[in-house]
Order: C-alpha cells, then sequence, then structure tokens
C-alpha cells in the first residue's frame, strides 16, 4: 500500500515545483484518488502511474485548486484506454460533494467532443457522511467539516479515514478547525494527512501533541512553508522531530 503525492500546495497562484492538491492510494493493484488538483494526471503519468487502474475518484470539496485536474484526468485515462487499445476499461466511480462539479466538467468535455464519454465506465455518487464504499480490504467513511457553508444538497466539504490492511488513514481535505478531524480520528490513526493551507506550523504541533498520531504529512502546504521551506523544514523537524514531514509533488510514502 503506497500514497503519492501529485500535488501539495493550497490555492495560491502558481508555485515552482508545487501544483494543487491531490494524491493517490495504491491498494491491491487499484488506485484510490483524493482530490484533483490542477496537473495532477499529467504528474501522475510521468512518475509512471497507470491511470487505467483508477477505481475511485474522491473530491472532499469543490474548490478549484482540489477539483482543478479532473477534466484533465478523465480525459487522460479514456486516452490512454484508447492508445493502449484495452479490451475493458476499469470501472470508476467518483464520490463528488456536490453534483454541479460532475455537470461542469462533462460539460465542458462535450464542447470539445461533443460525444465525449467513459461509457458505462463512470459512476458519479454525492458524499453524505458515513460509510462511502467497503470492498472488504478498503474502506473510506467521510465526515463533514465547515470550510464551507451547506448548500440545499446538503454539506460540501469533507474530511476521510481510510482503513486498509490494519492501517488508518484520515486526510483531512481542507478544515475550518482541526478540532473537526476528531471523528476522523477516533482512538488514532496510523498516518495523519493534514493541510496547512489555513493553518500553521505551530497549529499542527499544538493540535497533534498528546493524540494517538503516528506519521504526520503535511499537504496543502501554505504560506508558511512555501515562502521559506528550508526555515519551515527546520521547525518541523525541532516540533516533530521524525514523526512529521512536509510533502512535496512526487513524492511517494509506503504504509
Amino acid at each position: 500500500m503506497k500514497l503519492c503525492f501529485l500535488g501539495t500546495c493550497a490555492g495560491t497562484e502558481p508555485m515552482p515545483d508545487r501544483k494543487h492538491t491531490a494524491f493517490t492510494l495504491e491498494h491491491d493493484g487499484k488506485l484510490y484518488w483524493f482530490d484533483a488538483g490542477e496537473g495532477c494526471s499529467y504528474t501522475a503519468h510521468n512518475l509512471g502511474l497507470d491511470l487505467l487502474r483508477v477505481e475511485k475518484i474522491i473530491l472532499s470539496h469543490p474548490h478549484i485548486d482540489h477539483t482543478g485536474g479532473l477534466a484533465n484526468l478523465l480525459w487522460t485515462i479514456r486516452n490512454l484506454h484508447w492508445l493502449k487499445k484495452s479490451e475493458k476499461m476499469t470501472d470508476i466511480q467518483i464520490f463528488l460533494p456536490v453534483s454541479g462539479i460532475f455537470e461542469a466538467v462533462m460539460g465542458l468535455l462535450r464542447c470539445n467532443e461533443p460525444n465525449f464519454s467513459l461509457g458505462p465506465y463512470l459512476h458519479p455518487h454525492i458524499i453524505q457522511d458515513g460509510v462511502l464504499f467497503d470492498n472488504g480490504s478498503l474502506c473510506v467513511t467521510a465526515f463533514h467539516n465547515t470550510h464551507m457553508a451547506p448548500s440545499e444538497e446538503g454539506w460540501r466539504s469533507f474530511s476521510f479515514r481510510i482503513d486498509a490492511q490494519g492501517k488508518r488513514i484520515v486526510y483531512s481535505g481542507d478544515v475550518k478547525h482541526y478540532e473537526e478531524l476528531n471523528p476522523a480520528i477516533g482512538e488514532g490513526c496510523d498516518v495523519l494527512i493534514i493541510e496547512t493551507g489555513h493553518f500553521g506550523i505551530g497549529d499542527v504541533y499544538t493540535y497533534t501533541k498528546g493524540k494517538p498520531i503516528g506519521k504526520i504529512l503535511f499537504n496543502h502546504n501554505g504560506r508558511e512553508i512555501l515562502n521559506a521551506p528550508a526555515e519551515a523544514a527546520n521547525k518541523v523537524k525541532n516540533l516533530f522531530g521524525d514523526k512529521a514531514v512536509i510533502c512535496y509533488d512526487g513524492m511517494t510514502e509506503c504504509l
């Protein structure tokens, strides 16, 4: 089981060597995709990830730095299917916080190609609190947060808990308060992928201190890290020792 970070930047202007948020979890030969910032499919393909093995795509909330690469991801999957002459494309379930994302992305793709389709292989679902899916070896559970106010459809921003191979991973998505992660972390987790776009390194330390958390991976990184990466890395080292690391694009973490 392996994590691969495709984009680790918060919703800033373009930054050298960092694209907006996206990562994959590789498990049992399948790719589980979390968020889809711009350039995510480009980065994944050039890192050697097989996009025809994408099993699920899960979006934490509608902001562009988490969804801006979705159209290109679907386009690339379809093109690779043609290029490699695959007999059958893997069924892809896409989990969305609001239905408008899917409608807008498909509308964009069909502006370019009126008959664009992934045929019967793409299955959209609206995220609600609770288990999104459980295939017996991997389970993903959604927990709403207040990073975005709810709409008529319901909550629009979510954090996720991933349980697989006896490990528990918690992905914060974007949150308004770190305490909103408490239900997902529960009695503890092996890995916490936590956003720092709206918080400082010290805030992460204060929140996680004394909690039963294994490794802490800083993701969706904000100004404190982007503007002074060396100083930020030293601060993380001084506060957390080897327990925490600042993620960078192309980084992998084996679990």
